[in-house]
């Protein structure tokens, strides 16, 4: 393997829309510097970054991908990251791991809904950023137009660096606007003109003394232009535009002599920070003789993998094989044995991984995405990425009867590995709920329980967990009375019941007097009564916010038992609860909705037609507005594919809990309905 060192690695993840060339151009930068014998398609199924079955089968990126190649002494690690905005957490967890964004544009497309999502992620990530038009070969392209574009949708610091010659099929190639090179034909003059007079102009204005000199009419150097170009870069004052047809390898030379010469290498963005044991701010030098430190950004363990495998990233120090790392979330010490780069899902072994470079370590069991690996005596811990919220829940269960413990272990794995599933046992309904970012998402997860670990579940809509509750007072009793042969049953139970406050809560008063019921059979009558109040007595709901005063009954001196005064108890419970006018409660969400404004009039008017009130709206950067609602959490447990086709994908939304209200009385009545029937399908014990 070539020896390099940290000024020489240039760490880049090639994000944004589906079908904008990432894994495309991936292919064919492996191939053409010599790293793989073929050049893949997606078409085939025979890249070397999808490698996955399930993304084979669907021809898109499903997984972040990593490879490498070394070009003219620059050691490259590239991640090639999903397109689609369902499995935005692998792009997200690769912007921990490099230093700079490629965010691809599709030249026939332009500016779609996850480059948007991809350029604020960048953004937030803080790693430089740079734009490029993919595609440039393709018909309909309008080169002013996407230009134009892509200024008004990421500001007028995106300037570009190379342009093509002709776009469409006749592309010829492309100009370096900064070094337009010798004997340039007329169309690269007209092209690279005016454009390297903006260029420089932004460029220089990183340096108050280049920018004076320069205002001055003073001629830079090349030398200066490209210090000032690589430090703009940096700190993100201009965003190169870099044009390519990468199937014909237009313009492939002019992005990797730029990658090398311009992108930052690690620590070239500062040295990442983090807090130390006491909580205070730390950073160690991005060197191979610093203490050592690393962040895991990835996770697998899905089969025919046997260990779970991290794939981190080493912000400094020197890490090698066989030897020991401390987890700094965890506080244990785990021995590691081989390290390795990969390339696709081949991994090629390592003794030792040094600052700047992207390494896989096997058999960390620990391990979780965010984890800091470092020195116990230089216990740094980076902060984790943060993960969008997933919103689309299902309901699960095994589909063959005793596969359960297999399907949860199978899901705590996926849940590991991929940042933006989750999973839950629901307490109220008792369904196994698995949540993610789509439905797409979800149909992945699913298909791949199958191909990856035999097992298969069913999914439908997941239940509402509603609440019983009474909004009068009413009393009732009730008589049991149970003959045998031998000793029988007998307890006569009086009681009322009466609303509570809403979240109070359940209470339980002794009103008894004379001592016609025994005091040892009174936690037998609350007992009947909590086990109504779990199962309730309308709808087969909860029970909440209900007081239950017991003032009257009778014994018997021989056939009284527990067992009686529980019984007594519950139906009586029951009996009162069905005439003190009952109702269903159900949850109430507050909802964020976040659209381009075109859209927020019909989002508003299909959250009336689904029982929402609209709280407020707010106008937000880049023509996008947030529209606020309450609403019944029954109303959109299929929003977000109805909100993806509203805006073609444009929207996304946030949920949390925010109270129970009560149900409308129809809606109330095809519930207890339903509960009614399904109770009498169900077989007699």
């Amino acid at each position: 393997m070539a020896k390099y060192d940290t000024k020489d690695i240039r760490n880049i993840a090639l994000v944004g829309h589906g079908d904008s060339g990432k894994t495309t151009l991936a292919e064919v930068l492996l191939h053409k510097l010599g790293m793989t014998n073929r050049l893949g398609t997606l078409e085939d199924g025979t890249t070397v970054l999808d490698f996955d079955p399930e993304e084979k089968a669907r021809k898109i990126s499903i997984d972040a991908a990593q490879g490498h190649f070394n070009h003219k002494g620059r050691e490259i690690n590239l991640v090639d990251c999903p397109g689609y905005g369902d499995f935005i957490g692998e792009a997200l967890s690769a912007l921990q791991a490099v230093e700079t964004a490629l965010l691809c544009v599709n030249a026939a497309s332009g500016v779609q809904v996850n480059t948007r999502k991809m350029w604020e992620a960048a953004k937030e990530a803080g790693v430089a950023r740079v734009i490029l038009l993919q595609k440039c070969d393709h018909e309909n392209v309008n080169l002013q137009e996407l230009l134009a574009s892509i200024r008004e949708n990421f500001g007028e610091n995106c300037l570009p660096y190379t342009l093509p010659l002709g776009v469409g099929p006749g592309i010829s190639g492309v100009v370096n606007v900064l070094e337009p090179g010798p004997n340039p034909s007329p169309e690269a003059v007209d092209l690279a003109g005016p454009a390297r007079e903006k260029l420089v102009e932004s460029v220089v204005e990183v340096d108050d003394k280049l920018i004076e000199r320069y205002l001055g009419g003073e001629q830079l150097s090349k030398a200066e232009i490209e210090g000032a170009f690589a430090k703009a870069i940096a700190v993100g004052r201009v965003v190169p535009i870099l044009s390519l047809a990468s199937r014909k390898e237009k313009g492939l030379e002019e992005f990797l002599d730029f990658v090398g010469r311009f992108l930052p290498a690690p620590g070239g963005l500062g040295p990442r920070k983090g807090k130390g044991p006491d909580g205070a701010e730390l950073a160690l030098d991005c060197k191979p003789e610093a203490p050592f430190s690393a962040q895991v950004w990835k996770i697998t363990n899905l089969p025919p993998l046997v260990h779970k495998v991290a794939y981190f990233k080493v912000h400094s120090g020197t890490v090698a094989a066989d030897t020991h790392v401390y987890n700094v979330r965890t506080k244990t010490t785990e021995r590691i044995g081989k390290l390795f780069r990969v390339q696709g899902k081949e991994h090629q072994s390592v003794d030792k991984l040094s600052a700047g470079d992207l390494g896989v370590v096997a058999k960390v069991e620990s391990a979780l995405i965010g984890d800091t690996f470092g020195d116990p005596a230089h216990a740094l811990l980076y902060p984790p990425p943060v993960f969008p919220t997933p919103m689309v829940s299902l309901a699960s269960e095994s589909k063959h009867k005793g596969d359960e413990e297999r399907v949860a272990v199978a899901l705590t794995k996926i849940a590991e590995s991929d940042p933006c599933f989750k999973q839950h046992r629901d307490r109220d309904t008792g369904e196994l709920v698995i949540t993610g970012t789509s439905s797409l998402h979800v149909d992945v997860i699913v298909a791949r329980l199958k191909t990856k670990f035999n097992v298969e579940i069913a999914t439908h809509l997941p239940a509402v967990s509603y609440r019983e509750t009474i909004t009068g007072k009413a009393e009732s009793q009730y008589r049991h009375k149970k003959q045998t042969g031998g000793s029988g049953q007998f307890a006569e139970v009086h009681l009322r019941v009466e609303p509570r406050t809403r979240g109070e809560g359940f209470e339980f008063v002794d009103e008894v007097k004379g001592g016609v019921i025994p005091l040892q059979f009174l936690p037998c009558i609350e007992k009947g009564i909590r086990h109504v109040l779990d199962k309730g007595a309308v709808a087969g709901y909860p029970t909440v916010d209900i007081r239950v005063a017991v003032f009257f009954g009778k014994d018997h001196p021989v056939d009284s038992k527990p067992i009686a005064f529980e019984i007594a108890g519950r139906e009586a419970f029951k009996l009162a609860v069905r005439e003190a006018n009952p109702v269903l409660l159900e949850p109430i969400v507050n909802m964020s909705i976040v659209a381009p404004g075109r859209f927020a009039g019909d989002i508003m008017g299909n959250l009336n037609s689904r029982r929402g009130r609209i709280s407020g709206t707010e106008a937000l950067a880049a023509g996008f507005q947030r529209v606020s609602a309450h609403i019944p959490l029954a109303e959109i447990l299929s929003y977000s594919s109805e909100l993806r086709s509203q805006t073609g994908g444009e929207g996304s939304y946030t949920i949390e809990f925010s109270h129970y209200d009560v149900v409308p009385a129809q809606i109330q009545k095809a519930i207890v309905a339903r509960h009614l029937a399904t109770k009498k399908a169900e077989p007699e014990e």
